[in-house]
This record gives structure tokens, sequence and C-alpha cells, in this order.
């Protein structure tokens, strides 16, 4: 069984004690690092007023991945497209592509990625707050990074010619991603690569991909279906030392479905000591480690191989959630960097 190509999601997470400098310091040598390992793409999540997540900004992270990696092509995994103006997107990933000629991929969602109260203020002002407009934003911002632009129509009559950035010789690679019918139906509408977000929620996976492939439309830049699967990934030495990694996510998978307060990780150490008292995570943890893939190197490997053949897909994009020990320093990820040595390509 051939192993399919690895890329890598990150949420840019914060644990106990860490700013949020270093956090970014960390996941930006992890990108370098992913960068020197061969890995295929490296993506940043958009969430936001999270404790336990950097990731508000992709365009800001992406251009300093960028400076840092000399190959990996690298985007956002994605960009909630609902809380931004359409040109504003086009606009930031046509200037990371002339940063980055080649190399910039633009995967758009349509979920806010936070809670109500911060959706309205990021929505408070533009169009783009109208989800329903959510496939029309995607075709404006198709055109307005495409070097012929996009054409506004006037009642008029008149006509004005909008463009993300002038004479551009390239375009960002537009992915659309989600976890739902909906948005594999558009992806096929549309004839654009699709992502199903596997990571969040595996319900609906083998649908979302038959509906992908079966209604797909061939368009200019994409002649056939064109996917892969995201997943959560704890790769160590050891199975004890992936399982006592995994425990700071997935207590934190329970304090979110639970409704419970957020906080930033714990560390292994502490997450192991919470457990043992108020067993948070205990009802989800069989239910992750048949969806997540722990264990050692080979283990996962394996793992991700057959995953991936038994949904047909070539890559997979793992975003590593190794927890760290108290002594590791802050401004590294020596858990998740450990995963990407163990399953690199």
């Amino acid at each position: 069984m051939s192993s399919p190509a690895l890329s890598v999601l990150d949420l840019v997470p914060v644990r106990t004690g860490q700013t949020s400098a270093q956090a970014v310091a960390a996941s930006l040598a992890l990108a370098q690092r992913a960068d020197e390992l061969g890995y295929h793409r490296y993506w940043f999540a958009e969430h936001h007023n999270m404790p336990a997540v950097a990731s508000t900004a992709p365009p800001v992270l992406v251009a300093a991945a960028v400076g840092r990696t000399t190959r990996i092509r690298v985007g956002s995994g994605g960009v909630m497209l609902p809380n931004h103006a359409p040109l504003i997107v086009a606009e930031q990933f046509a200037a990371l592509e002339a940063i980055a000629p080649g190399r910039i991929d633009l995967g758009i969602g349509r979920a806010p990625g936070s809670d109500p109260v911060i959706t309205q203020l990021l929505r408070r002002t533009g169009t783009a707050s109208d989800v329903e407009r959510f496939p029309e934003h995607v075709r404006d911002i198709l055109s307005l990074v495409s070097s012929d632009g996009a054409t506004v129509r006037f009642t008029s009559g008149d006509t004005y010619a909008v463009h993300a950035t002038p004479a551009a010789t390239e375009v960002p690679e537009v992915w659309l991603l989600g976890s739902s019918d909906y948005s594999a139906q558009l992806a096929a509408a549309l004839g654009l690569p699709y992502v199903f977000a596997n990571h969040f929620s595996g319900e609906g996976l083998e649908r979302a991909l038959d509906l992908y492939r079966t209604q797909f439309q061939p368009s200019e830049t994409l002649t056939a279906p064109r996917t892969f699967l995201t997943a959560n990934v704890v790769a160590a030495p050891t199975a004890a030392e992936a399982e006592g990694r995994m425990l700071p996510q997935a207590r934190m998978m329970a304090r979110l479905r639970g409704g419970r307060p957020l906080t930033a990780l714990e560390t292994v150490e502490q997450a192991a000591s919470a457990e043992a008292s108020d067993a948070l995570a205990a009802p989800l943890l069989d239910a992750l480690r048949r969806r997540w893939f722990v264990g050692t190197g080979a283990e996962v490997r394996a793992a991700l191989a057959t995953f991936a053949a038994a949904h047909g897909v070539d890559e997979v994009m793992i975003s590593p959630v190794a927890g760290a020990y108290d002594a590791e320093p802050l401004d590294s990820a020596d858990g998740r960097t450990q995963t990407l040595e163990l399953l690199a390509p």
C-alpha cells in the first residue's frame, strides 16, 4: 500500500503559561521543519477569541511562514469567508502569491470560526455578513484573483474593472473546505478542489466525498475531482507517550463539546493530573481514538495509508495535536515536531 502525500494543518495552539508570541514562534519553527522534511503544504486555520488557539489571521501567518520556508506550499485552512469582504481576501492572497509565486493556497470556508458574539463583531460592516451569498462571494474571489479580474456592472450599463493585484501572472490555488453536504456540492458545481474537514468531524465523510465526486463539473482550472482529507494525529516513540500527548487536546475537545469555559491547553502533566480527578475527557477518549491517529510513527503511518486508500485520496493533511510536557520550551513545539519527524515522507 503506497503512502499518501502528507501536509500540515496548524491552529497555532497556545498552552498554559505560553504567550501568543511564543505560540506563533513555535508554529513558524514547525512550518520551517515541515518544509525541511518534505511535507507538501502547510495551512493555517482561522479561529477567534479562543484561549488555546492563536490562528486568528491566516494571511499574516502565511506571510510569515513563506519567509521562513523555501519549497512547501503555504495557505489558509481556511479563511472563513463570511467574516471578510471578498475583495480584501482576494487582495491579500494575490499579494501573497506575488511574494511566493506558485506556493500559495487559498482555502475558503463558510463557517464563522467563533461564537455568535465574535461573529457579530466581525460582520458589523460589509456585505460578506450574508452567509447565503457565500457562493457568489466565492465566484467573486475567483474572478478577482484572475489575470482578467472582475467587472462591476452598473444599472446605467457602465462597467468598472477590478483586479486584486495589477498584472497578475500566477494566482493562488483556491480550495473549498467544509464538513457538510453543502460545501461538497458547491465545490462540485464550481469545479473547485475540495477538502473534507475530517479533523473537526468525521460525520458524513463518505457521503460528502460521494456527492463531490459524482456531481463534479469540470472547470477551466480543474478537469476532474481533486480532494484530500484532514486528520488529528499524535505520533511518538512509544504508544504510551502518544496517549499522554493526546490528552490535553482531548480535554479541550471535551470542554468545547460540553459548553464549558475554554482555557489554554494544559500540559501533559496538568492534563493527566486533572483527568485523574475530574475525568473530563474519559467519555470521549474511545471515540477520539477511533477517529484520531495516535501511536508510534510506524503505527500512525500505516493507519494513515489505510485511511487514504479507503477513501481514494492521495494526500492527507495532518493536524499535529500532540501536547507539551512542563519542561519543554515555551517557544517550541517539541511534541508536534516529533510527530512530523516520525511521519516524514
